[in-house]
């Protein structure tokens, strides 16, 4: 049985908008002020070596698409992102074009039921605020990977929406990842 993984890129302030600048945010691109270093690489290279399949949102996989099909110098780390699958939890999509995805609907417990049980790797999810926000509340994440850069962003799109109930998660990991960059892991407490 697979397990759902988010990992993102996250400021002390808990914004994870665009890291890499591809929105053209105020602050797009924070995360490229940073030498994360070749620990974090290896570390995010491992990550998606583990995953099975990608569950991502609409806006996150959009600029995904747009952007990893015509990636070059990327290696396996490109060829993996470009062949495994992916499935996009969206009302409003209705065309995938980005190799081996499959729009999925909204009913997050059954989606992520389906997709844990088909899968035995991990199920990576990457940005997707909203998605994210709606897996925490429905209990459906079974670890958080942070990458917390030392940055206080002070506006846009934060990780963290209001939850029904409290959570508690269990410290698994921390490791420093270059330029004060911090990887934190939890798991469900």
């Amino acid at each position: 049985m697979g397990k759902v993984v988010v990992t993102e890129f996250i400021s002390l302030d808990g914004v994870i908008e665009d890291p890499g600048g591809s929105e053209k945010t105020k602050n797009g691109g924070w995360t490229f002020a940073f030498d994360a270093g070749e620990e974090f690489g290896a570390f995010k290279f491992a990550e998606l070596q583990a995953a099975d399949a990608q569950l991502l949102g609409r806006v996150t996989y959009q600029g995904f698409a747009q952007a990893w099909p015509t990636m070059e110098g990327t290696g396996e780390f490109g060829v993996k992102m470009n062949t495994m699958p992916k499935y996009v939890v969206s009302s409003t999509l209705t065309d995938a074009s980005w190799d081996n995805t499959t729009i999925v609907g909204t009913d997050l417990p059954r989606e992520v039921a389906a997709l844990t049980e088909r899968y035995e790797g991990d199920i990576l999810v990457a940005g997707s605020a909203q998605l994210v926000q709606g897996l925490l509340a429905a209990d459906l994440v079974d670890e958080l990977r942070l990458m917390v850069f030392p940055v206080l962003l002070g506006t846009g799109k934060r990780l963290f929406a209001e939850l029904p109930e409290k959570k508690r998660l269990a410290v698994q990991e921390t490791k420093q990842l270059g330029d004060g960059v911090t990887l934190v892991v939890y798991a469900r407490g």
